[in-house]
């Protein structure tokens, strides 16, 4: 009998319903077992009731042992981008007459379609971003920081149905926005200087994952043909995004208009990624990927172009595949410049 060991996080909750930090799903053709300890019994009996449950009191190895010797298992795959060598070698250890099978992605696979629960709490993990980058765009103006901004965000956020951020927000001023991934810090926010900000909210365990670009009060003229450039290639590819699409297809939609606006070097990673359990998951959409897009999937559309010493600009909004193309879920408005008065 063959039967998948699944430790990922996301997996595990994915296949059970279980929010626990620590438990080992056994999935067989017939049943699924979640081994956990003490701190969780109670916890897997109200969240996944139709699992069977395994008390862990020494190790997970030797409390499942005897379970997968009474199933008669002999292969037994497990998540080799999860498993510790550690780990790997502690099962080994509780476990004799078993062929181990290093997998990867295959539950995965399985989350990179949403059903339309999914989406519906993906939409409303959605609608809490809009509403606080909306708020942070009324409210910003020079002589903030960084920090202070993204508290506002992370106040807003949790005080308006977030159960977490789904990342560390980012905002990033001036010379900092060059960083595709700055880390937020005490900068005082000039007027007139680039601002990117990448927030998002978790809403019952899914994610969302929004970026909006401005300046404050004024831009130059460099600064919005920037800008310009960024929203024709994230237009173009959310039009052209559809079912049977791949990676690479998709993040070509939005680079080749950066590239021929001459700015191909200054857009180093892909067009997005898809978002749901986790903030990064499966489709992959980058001139590297040929993951193919499907009828279902959460994906984020986000060209960037990031110019050191100066600033950079990113657009980024999440869209679910339909049969027809993609259905833009992000909803707050895109403008270069905010704060005119």
């Amino acid at each position: 009998l063959y039967a998948l060991l699944v430790t990922q996080a996301e997996n595990r909750r994915y296949l059970t319903g279980f929010t626990g930090s620590a438990g080992t799903v056994l999935v067989t053709g017939q049943e699924t077992l979640l081994a956990t300890d003490f701190r969780y019994y109670e916890q897997v009996q109200e969240q996944a009731p139709h699992v069977d449950l395994v008390r862990v009191e020494d190790s997970t190895p030797s409390a499942l042992a005897p379970h997968i010797d009474e199933l008669d298992i002999h292969r037994l795959g497990f998540e080799s981008h999860d498993m510790t060598v550690r780990g790997y070698e502690r099962w080994q250890e509780a476990l004799s007459g078993v062929e181990w099978e290093p997998t990867a992605d295959v539950v995965e696979g399985l989350r990179m379609t949403k059903d339309a629960e999914e989406i519906g709490l993906i939409e409303e993990a959605v609608a809490i971003a809009d509403e606080a980058m909306e708020h942070i765009m009324g409210w910003i103006r020079p002589g903030l920081t960084e920090r202070e901004v993204a508290w506002e965000l992370e106040v807003h956020m949790r005080t308006h149905g977030a159960e977490a951020l789904s990342f560390p927000t980012i905002v990033a001023s001036g010379p900092n926005s060059a960083m595709p991934h700055a880390t937020t810090t005490e900068r005082v926010i000039g007027r007139g200087e680039p601002i990117v900000i990448d927030m998002g909210a978790r809403y019952e365990g899914y994610c969302s994952d929004m970026t909006r670009s401005f300046c404050v009060g004024q831009a130059s003229e460099e600064y919005l043909k920037v800008w310009n450039t960024v929203l024709e290639a994230q237009q173009a590819a959310e039009a052209g995004i559809k079912p049977g699409v791949s990676g690479v297809e998709a993040d070509a939609l939005a680079r080749d208009i950066i590239d021929e606006a001459g700015y191909g070097e200054n857009f180093g990673h892909g067009l997005g990624h898809g978002v749901g359990l986790a903030i990064h998951e499966g489709p992959r959409v980058s001139h590297t990927s040929e993951d193919m897009l499907q009828e279902g999937a959460a994906v984020t559309v986000e060209p960037g172009i990031y110019i050191a010493e100066w600033g950079g600009v990113r657009i980024e909004d999440t869209v679910v595949l339909t049969d027809k193309g993609c259905r833009v879920l992000t909803q707050t408005s895109k403008e270069p410049v905010i704060c005119k008065s």
